[in-house]
């Protein structure tokens, strides 16, 4: 029960710096935009000619465009169905439920075999696989039965991990895409200075430079969490992963005899 709400914990604290950092970032970036507003005739806070203040989410999605606001939308929509569906994955009852564990023991100890194979075979966990796969194989000795099971082990420890590896895939993309569009918005204020044979107008150059800063910033706001989120599901998977071996060898054990002279 520690080890879930540890899981979850790490998570939560992760979400909640995020969401106080984008919540700072934004913050700052509102009031840089209004104190040059505010300090002009008048003290109303509007521009020169009387228009309010552009809110800084509309001046984020101006700088991004429609081709890099889809992008990262896309890539923020598909890191939290990921992360979702992989935490759900790496639940204890979908790895190593206890009804099984017990279950499961309990016919051993009654010396049923059969319907211990099949309450393992007939459930979908980890555990569940490992042990049929172990029972299947016992026929032909321990030693086989052994292999059997470490066979199933890592081919679901695989199907988990490969899934689960698509969260990194995003936390290793978002940064760059955010390179790219800083080298593009960076080209793009250089291409103004270029072009102008006098002094160029500070908002072109300042919508290049815009444009660099957003996409770094989004793709960072991206990668942080999914790197974190990675991390944090990958260990726990890890140790349920552990606890499934070791709790199938214990009770694969009272059959060392089987197969051997």
């Amino acid at each position: 029960m520690w080890r879930l709400n540890s899981g979850w914990l790490g998570v939560s604290l992760c979400s909640l710096l995020l969401l106080v950092l984008a919540a700072g970032v934004f913050t700052t970036i509102t009031l840089v935009d209004a104190t040059p507003a505010a300090a002009q005739e008048g003290g109303d806070g509007g521009g020169e000619d009387g228009e309010p203040d552009k809110n800084a989410l509309v001046w984020m999605f101006e700088a991004l465009g429609l081709t890099y606001s889809l992008i990262f939308f896309g890539l923020s929509f598909t890191l939290v169905s990921l992360f979702v569906m992989n935490l759900l994955a790496v639940q204890r009852d979908r790895i190593v439920p206890v009804g099984l564990l017990e279950g499961f023991e309990a016919q051993l100890n009654e010396k049923k075999y059969q319907e211990a194979y099949e309450m393992a075979k007939e459930d979908e966990s980890f555990l569940g696989q490992v042990l049929s796969a172990g029972l299947a194989k016992l026929s032909s000795g321990y030693e086989q039965a052994v292999e059997a099971m470490q066979e199933v082990g890592e081919e679901e420890n695989m199907k988990l991990e490969h899934r689960l590896s698509y969260i990194a895939l995003i936390g290793t993309i978002s940064p760059m895409v955010g390179l790219l569009g800083t080298v593009q918005g960076m080209i793009s204020s250089f291409s103004v200075i270029a072009n102008t044979s006098t002094a160029p107008e500070p908002s072109k150059l300042a919508a290049g430079i815009s444009t660099a800063l957003f996409t770094t910033l989004v793709g960072l706001f991206l990668a942080i969490p999914a790197i974190a989120g990675y991390n944090i599901i990958r260990n726990r998977l890890q140790r349920l992963v552990l606890e499934v071996g070791i709790l199938s060898e214990s009770l694969m054990s009272r059959f060392a005899s089987v197969g051997k002279k």
